[in-house]
């Protein structure tokens, strides 16, 4: 597959899933520092407009983070899932 190609599959999965880079990675099976520089870095090259729906989402999930990762912590530790 083609970086360009890859970029914006990535791209458009990020935007349809609202997924983290660590889906998005696990998904096409590269790298997460991979995926970050593609979404970020090489897709504002190919294309500004889904860079821009991309950042938004990007926005979000590290927004998130903070209470995704808690509530991940809390079942961790009750034992539930």
């Amino acid at each position: 597959m083609k970086i360009r190609q890859r970029v914006l599959e990535e791209a458009k999965f990020v935007i349809a899933n609202n997924a983290t880079v660590r889906e998005t990675a696990s998904k096409f099976n590269v790298g997460k520092s991979t995926t970050h520089i593609d979404i970020t870095t090489r897709l504002m090259a190919i294309d500004k407009k889904i860079a821009s729906e991309v950042r938004k989402v990007l926005k979000q999930n590290r927004d998130e983070a903070p209470l995704r990762g808690g509530e991940a912590t809390k079942r961790k530790y009750s034992g539930a899932k």
